[in-house]
């Protein structure tokens, strides 16, 4: 009698390397997103994985992951840093994400319940309690916050992952480049959005986008960019 062959029983995948990814790039994502880290800070591998507990195999991966995703620029012989958009990407970088939100919105308007829309009008008042107690981490996190969550009720996880990466790299070239005091502006920009998406108005809905980042993207200062003005003029030694 031919024995039969031995059974091979399924092995459950190792999601503990997985994990420790996660964390660390997690980490470094959402200290770009709440404007922890700006653009130009380094990202020193040994104290990276002191701080985690990982080897530099860990460390490298993920800041392979977030160079090309466009968060952290990795310099020959120097290390990895947060990235420096220049005045060209910023204008790419906004380009797109207009539109991708025209099309997250208009599938949001389509799809949100009114327990979503509550969901929302609760994210405008934690908005409105962040800005009137000055808490600029707070709201810079809850005014991305609004657009991912616009993202998820837009019920494509594909194109909110890409929103997710624009969003991020939107937050190194806000937190840098934006003049302060803009927040009650916004804040009443996506209470606009939102009375849209209650109504079922996807043309007003989208136009209040549109115009939001426009506004948004207007209001940067590219003329602080890296490369814009030589070292002399950054010390005020000449005139720009």
């Amino acid at each position: 009698m031919t024995p039969r062959p031995a059974l091979r029983v399924a092995q459950r995948p190792d999601t503990s390397q997985e994990d420790i990814d996660t964390r660390l790039y997690q980490a470094i994502f959402d200290g770009v997103l709440n404007h922890r880290l700006t653009p130009g800070t380094k990202l020193p591998e040994p104290e990276l994985c002191q701080l985690f507990g990982v080897g530099r195999a860990v460390v490298r991966r993920v800041l392979e992951r977030l160079a090309y995703e466009g968060i952290v620029s990795l310099r020959p012989n120097k290390g990895a840093v947060i990235a420096e958009p220049t005045p060209e990407e910023t204008r790419e970088i906004f380009e797109a994400r207009r539109s991708l939100e025209r099309i997250l919105v208009e599938l949001a308007v389509q799809r949100a319940s009114a327990r979503d829309i509550d969901v929302l009008r609760r994210q405008l008042a934690d908005e409105h309690e962040a800005m009137h107690r000055f808490d600029q981490p707070s709201w810079a996190r809850l005014a991305s916050g609004f657009h991912l969550r616009i993202a998820g009720l837009a019920g494509n996880s594909i194109l909110q992952r890409y929103l997710s990466e624009l969003v991020s790299r939107c937050s190194l070239i806000v937190g840098v480049y934006e003049p302060p005091g803009n927040a009650p502006c916004e804040h009443d920009e996506h209470t606009a959005i939102v009375d849209c998406i209650e109504a079922r108005d996807a043309s007003g809905a989208i136009s209040r986008m549109e115009a939001h980042l426009r506004e948004l993207e207007e209001r940067i200062e590219t003329s602080r960019m890296q490369g814009e003005q030589s070292l002399g003029q950054l010390l005020g030694l000449l005139q720009p």
